[in-house]
């Protein structure tokens, strides 16, 4: 299987459960700017509407949006509970909230294009995330067993520092954070997309572009 990906973005979700899951997975990188991958490809051939993650499957069909690819890679496993088990439908019912809430207004905070209600934005998500760290009473979102919900959600929060959003003010999501990076799987995911830690023991993690064009210094994770 291919996973297109950009480093650190929502498509290091579904790399995580790979990593998780034992899966063998082929990261292919797509250019922003280009849409072509690092074979050669047109990505929008592969994916029309030009975003990742796309998920190319040995027989060459492709599945689209993290929160289905997820879904697919995970069935039959812990990563996703038994239908007829109602921890599914949580499961399912967090992954819409956090692609709705959290990952799609989190990207509009990157984009200059809104930055006249970047302020407002961030108030909506603020708001979700209180509602959030009342519901982290648990290890993970659904309890005891970390999920695919928990892998996205660990995604979406990792890129807080880049658009002004502070989780200690948030206790539970921030030991959550801690909790998620500090699985060896995971920590697998972030060295294989070669992403740093932006301070000694932390737990957000960019590529090293990033963390130059804010004057940070990043150590590469290691599992």
């Amino acid at each position: 299987m291919k996973l297109y990906m950009h480093a650190a973005a929502c498509s290091l979700s579904p790399h995580i459960i790979c990593r998780e899951l034992g899966l063998d997975i082929e990261l292919v990188q797509v250019d922003r700017k280009t849409h072509r991958t690092s074979k050669g490809e047109d990505y929008l051939v592969i994916n029309g509407n030009g975003y990742v993650p796309a998920l190319m499957l040995d027989d060459g069909k492709v599945l689209t949006e993290g929160p289905a690819i997820v879904q697919f890679l995970a069935e039959g496993s812990g990563l996703l509970p038994e239908v007829g088990d109602i921890k599914r439908n949580e499961v399912q019912s967090y992954l819409n909230f956090i692609t709705a809430e959290l990952h799609k207004p989190m990207v509009l905070l990157f984009s200059p294009s809104y930055s006249s209600v970047h302020g407002e934005i961030r108030a909506v998500i603020s708001k979700r995330l209180a509602w959030l760290n009342d519901r982290v009473t648990a290890p993970y979102l659904t309890g005891d067993a970390f999920t695919v919900a928990d892998a996205y959600l660990f995604v979406c929060l990792n890129w807080s520092p880049w658009i002004d959003i502070d989780l200690k003010q948030w206790p539970a999501l921030s030991g959550f954070m801690a909790r998620v990076a500090a699985r060896p799987k995971v920590r697998e995911a972030l060295q294989a997309e070669d992403l740093q830690a932006f301070e000694a023991g932390g737990v957000y993690f960019a590529p090293q572009a990033y963390l130059a064009s804010a004057g940070r210094a990043g150590e590469p994770v290691r599992p």
